[in-house]
Protein backbone atom coordinates (compact mmCIF):
# COMPACT_ATOMS: atom_id res chain seq x y z
CA UNK A 1 0.00 0.00 0.00
CA UNK A 2 1.55 3.46 -0.88
CA UNK A 3 -0.72 5.44 1.29
CA UNK A 4 -2.46 8.69 1.12
CA UNK A 5 -1.66 11.81 2.16
CA UNK A 6 -3.98 13.58 5.08
CA UNK A 7 -6.97 11.83 3.28
CA UNK A 8 -8.61 10.90 6.66
CA UNK A 9 -9.16 14.80 7.19
CA UNK A 10 -10.86 15.07 3.48
CA UNK A 11 -14.07 15.17 2.30
CA UNK A 12 -14.87 12.01 0.71
CA UNK A 13 -15.63 12.17 -3.08
CA UNK A 14 -18.80 11.62 -4.44
CA UNK A 15 -17.30 10.39 -8.11
CA UNK A 16 -14.17 8.83 -9.26
CA UNK A 17 -13.72 9.72 -12.29
CA UNK A 18 -11.00 7.41 -14.35
CA UNK A 19 -8.40 8.47 -17.03
CA UNK A 20 -8.13 4.93 -18.89
CA UNK A 21 -5.20 4.55 -21.17
CA UNK A 22 -2.18 3.86 -18.74
CA UNK A 23 -4.13 3.80 -15.40
CA UNK A 24 -6.84 1.30 -16.34
CA UNK A 25 -5.50 -0.86 -19.33
CA UNK A 26 -1.74 -0.96 -20.54
CA UNK A 27 -2.24 0.56 -23.96
CA UNK A 28 1.97 -0.29 -25.01
CA UNK A 29 1.76 -3.68 -24.67
CA UNK A 30 -1.38 -4.05 -26.80
CA UNK A 31 -0.52 -1.62 -29.40
CA UNK A 32 2.57 -3.46 -29.62
CA UNK A 33 1.75 -6.74 -30.20
CA UNK A 34 -1.21 -5.39 -32.90
CA UNK A 35 1.87 -3.50 -34.18
CA UNK A 36 4.47 -6.36 -34.44
CA UNK A 37 1.65 -8.50 -36.66
CA UNK A 38 0.84 -5.57 -38.89
CA UNK A 39 4.23 -4.67 -39.23
CA UNK A 40 5.07 -8.60 -40.29
CA UNK A 41 2.17 -8.02 -42.74
CA UNK A 42 3.80 -5.43 -44.81
CA UNK A 43 6.88 -6.61 -44.82
CA UNK A 44 8.63 -4.79 -42.62
CA UNK A 45 9.21 -6.99 -39.20
CA UNK A 46 12.93 -5.52 -38.52
CA UNK A 47 11.24 -2.16 -37.33
CA UNK A 48 10.71 -3.04 -33.25
CA UNK A 49 6.87 -3.37 -32.31
CA UNK A 50 7.13 -1.65 -28.53
CA UNK A 51 9.37 1.36 -29.65
CA UNK A 52 7.20 1.65 -32.52
CA UNK A 53 3.93 2.04 -30.18
CA UNK A 54 6.40 4.46 -28.16
CA UNK A 55 6.58 7.03 -30.73
CA UNK A 56 2.76 6.24 -32.37
CA UNK A 57 1.91 7.55 -28.34
CA UNK A 58 4.59 10.40 -28.86
CA UNK A 59 2.23 11.69 -30.75
CA UNK A 60 -0.81 11.94 -28.90
CA UNK A 61 -0.50 15.26 -27.31
CA UNK A 62 0.77 16.95 -30.23
CA UNK A 63 -2.19 15.87 -31.90
CA UNK A 64 -4.81 17.09 -29.13
CA UNK A 65 -3.01 20.27 -29.20
CA UNK A 66 -4.28 21.28 -32.24
CA UNK A 67 -7.83 20.43 -31.33
CA UNK A 68 -7.11 22.37 -28.18
CA UNK A 69 -5.51 25.40 -29.78
CA UNK A 70 -8.76 25.65 -32.16
CA UNK A 71 -6.00 24.90 -35.25
CA UNK A 72 -9.03 22.48 -36.20
CA UNK A 73 -12.37 21.87 -34.99
CA UNK A 74 -13.11 18.69 -32.65
CA UNK A 75 -12.24 15.26 -33.77
CA UNK A 76 -12.84 12.24 -32.09
CA UNK A 77 -9.95 10.27 -30.90
CA UNK A 78 -10.39 7.84 -33.33
CA UNK A 79 -9.59 10.00 -36.17
CA UNK A 80 -6.58 11.14 -34.33
CA UNK A 81 -4.95 7.64 -33.99
CA UNK A 82 -5.44 6.78 -37.45
CA UNK A 83 -3.80 10.13 -38.23
CA UNK A 84 -0.98 9.41 -35.90
CA UNK A 85 -0.32 6.12 -37.03
CA UNK A 86 0.23 7.45 -40.85
CA UNK A 87 2.51 9.79 -39.45
CA UNK A 88 4.47 7.30 -37.26
CA UNK A 89 4.93 5.01 -40.61
CA UNK A 90 5.67 7.81 -42.55
CA UNK A 91 8.82 8.58 -39.55
CA UNK A 92 9.69 4.66 -40.17
CA UNK A 93 10.13 5.48 -44.71
CA UNK A 94 6.30 3.62 -45.23
CA UNK A 95 3.74 5.42 -47.29
CA UNK A 96 0.63 4.65 -45.10
CA UNK A 97 -1.14 5.28 -49.43
CA UNK A 98 0.39 2.13 -50.68
CA UNK A 99 -0.71 0.13 -47.42
CA UNK A 100 -3.91 -1.48 -48.06
CA UNK A 101 -6.61 0.84 -46.49
CA UNK A 102 -8.27 -2.65 -44.77
CA UNK A 103 -5.09 -3.06 -42.98
CA UNK A 104 -4.75 0.86 -42.01
CA UNK A 105 -8.01 0.53 -40.41
CA UNK A 106 -7.61 -2.72 -38.63
CA UNK A 107 -4.05 -1.24 -37.17
CA UNK A 108 -5.58 2.07 -35.98
CA UNK A 109 -8.43 0.33 -34.24
CA UNK A 110 -5.41 -1.49 -32.45
CA UNK A 111 -6.65 0.90 -29.20
CA UNK A 112 -9.70 -0.73 -29.37
CA UNK A 113 -8.42 -4.28 -28.08
CA UNK A 114 -6.26 -2.98 -24.87
CA UNK A 115 -6.53 -5.17 -22.23
CA UNK A 116 -7.04 -3.79 -19.02
CA UNK A 117 -4.13 -3.85 -15.71
CA UNK A 118 -4.21 -7.51 -13.70
CA UNK A 119 -5.76 -5.17 -10.71
CA UNK A 120 -8.42 -3.08 -12.90
CA UNK A 121 -11.46 -5.08 -12.89
CA UNK A 122 -11.51 -6.15 -9.30
CA UNK A 123 -10.69 -2.78 -8.06
CA UNK A 124 -13.13 -1.26 -10.08
CA UNK A 125 -16.05 -3.39 -8.53
CA UNK A 126 -14.77 -2.74 -5.38
CA UNK A 127 -14.72 0.76 -5.91
CA UNK A 128 -18.36 0.24 -7.76
CA UNK A 129 -19.60 -0.72 -4.35
CA UNK A 130 -19.28 2.09 -2.80
CA UNK A 131 -19.07 5.00 -5.45
CA UNK A 132 -19.92 6.07 -9.00
CA UNK A 133 -17.65 4.78 -11.32
CA UNK A 134 -16.87 7.14 -14.80
CA UNK A 135 -14.80 7.45 -17.44
CA UNK A 136 -12.42 10.73 -17.92
CA UNK A 137 -10.58 10.05 -21.03
CA UNK A 138 -9.72 11.62 -24.04
CA UNK A 139 -11.06 8.22 -25.81
CA UNK A 140 -14.26 8.35 -27.94
CA UNK A 141 -17.62 6.82 -27.01
CA UNK A 142 -17.15 3.88 -29.19
CA UNK A 143 -13.57 3.35 -28.44
CA UNK A 144 -14.23 3.46 -24.89
CA UNK A 145 -17.07 0.88 -24.89
CA UNK A 146 -15.38 -1.72 -26.89
CA UNK A 147 -12.40 -1.88 -24.26
CA UNK A 148 -14.80 -1.52 -21.75
CA UNK A 149 -16.85 -4.91 -23.08
CA UNK A 150 -13.17 -6.58 -23.96
CA UNK A 151 -12.21 -6.10 -20.56
CA UNK A 152 -15.35 -6.20 -18.45
CA UNK A 153 -14.77 -2.95 -17.20
CA UNK A 154 -17.82 -2.08 -14.94
CA UNK A 155 -18.46 1.53 -15.85
CA UNK A 156 -21.52 3.52 -14.29
CA UNK A 157 -21.04 5.89 -17.48
CA UNK A 158 -18.73 6.68 -20.31
CA UNK A 159 -17.96 10.09 -20.35
CA UNK A 160 -14.78 12.53 -21.24
CA UNK A 161 -13.81 14.27 -24.44
CA UNK A 162 -16.46 13.31 -27.17
CA UNK A 163 -18.89 14.23 -24.49
CA UNK A 164 -18.00 17.85 -23.45
CA UNK A 165 -15.79 18.49 -26.74
CA UNK A 166 -12.68 19.01 -25.35
CA UNK A 167 -9.64 17.29 -24.75
CA UNK A 168 -8.02 17.01 -20.94
CA UNK A 169 -5.90 18.92 -19.82
CA UNK A 170 -8.39 21.47 -21.31
CA UNK A 171 -10.14 22.81 -18.12
CA UNK A 172 -13.81 22.63 -19.59
CA UNK A 173 -12.90 18.59 -19.89
CA UNK A 174 -12.83 18.43 -16.03
CA UNK A 175 -15.56 21.07 -14.87
CA UNK A 176 -17.39 20.13 -17.88
CA UNK A 177 -17.69 16.64 -16.09
CA UNK A 178 -18.49 17.09 -12.92
CA UNK A 179 -20.76 19.32 -14.32
CA UNK A 180 -22.57 16.67 -16.49
CA UNK A 181 -22.80 14.56 -13.22
CA UNK A 182 -24.37 18.01 -11.18
CA UNK A 183 -21.33 17.86 -9.02
CA UNK A 184 -18.93 20.19 -7.41
CA UNK A 185 -15.55 19.82 -9.13
CA UNK A 186 -14.73 19.32 -5.11
CA UNK A 187 -16.87 16.63 -5.24
CA UNK A 188 -15.17 14.60 -8.26
CA UNK A 189 -12.14 13.12 -7.80
CA UNK A 190 -9.71 11.96 -10.77
CA UNK A 191 -7.80 8.83 -10.75
CA UNK A 192 -4.66 8.72 -13.32
CA UNK A 193 -1.65 7.28 -13.60
CA UNK A 194 -0.60 10.85 -15.22
CA UNK A 195 0.93 13.92 -12.68
CA UNK A 196 0.03 15.95 -15.73
CA UNK A 197 -3.61 14.80 -15.77
CA UNK A 198 -4.03 15.10 -12.10
CA UNK A 199 -2.42 18.73 -12.23
CA UNK A 200 -4.49 19.83 -14.56
CA UNK A 201 -7.40 18.66 -12.87
CA UNK A 202 -6.51 19.97 -9.59
CA UNK A 203 -6.27 23.61 -11.22
CA UNK A 204 -9.74 23.07 -12.26
CA UNK A 205 -10.64 22.25 -8.02
CA UNK A 206 -11.26 18.34 -8.36
CA UNK A 207 -9.59 15.60 -5.62
CA UNK A 208 -6.57 13.76 -7.47
CA UNK A 209 -5.80 10.17 -6.82
CA UNK A 210 -2.58 8.86 -7.98
CA UNK A 211 -2.30 5.02 -9.03
CA UNK A 212 1.38 4.31 -10.15
CA UNK A 213 1.63 2.10 -13.19
CA UNK A 214 5.57 1.61 -13.63
CA UNK A 215 4.99 -0.54 -16.58
CA UNK A 216 3.56 1.88 -18.77
CA UNK A 217 6.52 2.72 -20.71
CA UNK A 218 7.62 -0.57 -20.36
CA UNK A 219 9.77 0.74 -16.89
CA UNK A 220 11.51 3.76 -18.77
CA UNK A 221 10.61 6.73 -16.51
CA UNK A 222 7.51 8.51 -17.47
CA UNK A 223 7.71 11.70 -19.21
CA UNK A 224 6.13 13.74 -17.06
CA UNK A 225 7.16 12.82 -13.68
CA UNK A 226 8.45 16.11 -13.46
CA UNK A 227 4.82 17.27 -12.86
CA UNK A 228 4.72 15.05 -9.43
CA UNK A 229 2.99 16.65 -6.40
CA UNK A 230 1.26 15.48 -3.06
CA UNK A 231 -1.74 14.14 -4.40
CA UNK A 232 -4.83 13.55 -1.72
CA UNK A 233 -4.39 9.56 -2.35
CA UNK A 234 -1.51 7.80 -3.74
CA UNK A 235 -1.79 3.94 -4.84
CA UNK A 236 0.33 1.22 -6.07
CA UNK A 237 -3.12 -0.20 -7.76
CA UNK A 238 -7.16 -0.12 -7.86
CA UNK A 239 -7.35 -2.22 -5.26
CA UNK A 240 -5.21 -0.30 -2.63
CA UNK A 241 -6.94 2.38 -3.65
CA UNK A 242 -10.60 0.66 -3.11
CA UNK A 243 -8.88 -0.10 0.44
CA UNK A 244 -7.74 3.24 0.89
CA UNK A 245 -11.01 4.80 0.48
CA UNK A 246 -12.90 1.96 2.67
CA UNK A 247 -14.26 0.38 -0.04
CA UNK A 248 -14.98 -3.83 0.63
Amino acid sequence: MAGSIGSALMATPRVLAFDVFGTVVDWRSGIARDSSRFLAQISRSDIDSAAFADKWRGRYQPAMAEVRNSVRPFVVLDVLHREMLEGTLFEHGIDARAVDPVVLDDWSRAWHRLDPWPDAVIGLTRLKMRYPIVTLSNGNIALMLEIARRGRLPWDAILGAEVIRAYKPDAQAYLGTAAILDALPAELCLVAAHHSDLAAARRSGLLTAYVDRPMEYGGAAAPDRDQHQEWEWRADSLTDLADQLGCD
